[in-house]
């Protein structure tokens, strides 16, 4: 039987946390949380269900799920958000990949709770993720907000049936002021990588996502939260794109500003 370290990191999440882990317990043989100093009971409820807590301050969604990884005693790393859990289904099969791990990575599904409905069609299902895997031949990448897990060999890839459950928006509202958070976090990572946006950028992209979700990929078949999660995905689209262009354009007043002061 393989060693598995479940890995969460943490700020404020004391309505999820507790959920999160009570859902990882019978496959983990240690539960990891990395805490972004919580103002909140985070840390006191995760230590009462039995998980190790370590904090340090928040460095970006990559930089600190990569140092949550060293804080494992395991190499197979199962990394979850603190508003996730694992469905009876995907708890059973990890079980039995632990067995004996025959893949050094795995995907999982995973399927949103949004406004108390799971989110079947769409974007948003079924969203395959690498979210178990051996942490010798992965580690976290991609563009925040946006990580993803960047295998660093040719390695075959095995999927997990059953699904991770995504809490992401009890309400509408907080659906709306979780994309203005991540809208300028994703033009701030963009703005340092040096990306531009124009005007087809702009308005291509949020058009192109609301027919891909809502059409071709049946967001229509969720009903009524098919259509506010379309629409809202859309607006994320069009709001990291004009936000960036809004830093582009202040770089370039400032650069206006201090040549014009030489």
């Amino acid at each position: 039987m393989g060693s598995l370290s479940v890995v969460i990191i943490t700020f404020n999440e004391e309505k999820n946390i507790g959920r999160c882990i009570d859902s990882v317990k019978q496959v983990a043989d240690e539960i990891i949380v990395l805490d972004s100093f919580s103002t909140d009971d985070t840390v006191r409820i995760a230590r009462e269900k039995g998980a190790i807590v370590h904090q340090q301050t928040f460095a970006g969604y990559v930089a600190q799920k990569n140092k949550a990884l060293e804080y494992a005693s395991n190499d197979y790393i199962l990394s979850l958000d603190a508003d996730e859990s694992l469905d009876e289904r995907l708890a059973a099969s990890i079980l039995a990949a632990k067995s004996e791990f025959k893949f050094r990575a795995y995907k999982i599904n995973r399927c949103a709770n949004y406004c108390g409905h799971f989110i079947r069609h769409g974007s948003w299902y079924p969203e395959a993720k690498i979210r178990l895997f051996d942490r010798r031949v992965a580690h976290w990448a991609g563009m925040d907000p946006h990580d993803r897990i960047r295998l660093k060999m040719p390695t075959p890839v095995a999927h997990l049936k059953g699904d991770i459950l995504h809490y992401i928006c009890d309400t509408i509202e907080e659906h709306i002021r979780r994309n203005e958070n991540f809208s300028s976090i994703a033009a701030q990572s963009m703005f340092r990588l040096g990306k531009k946006a124009n005007l087809l950028k702009m308005l291509g992209s949020p058009a192109w996502f609301f027919l891909k979700d809502y059409v071709f990929l049946g967001g229509f078949l969720n009903g009524y939260y098919g259509w506010v999660i379309a629409v809202n995905q859309s607006k994320y689209h069009y709001a990291k794109y004009a936000k960036l262009n809004a830093l582009r354009k202040d770089m370039f007043d400032r650069r206006i500003m201090e040549d014009r002061q030489v």
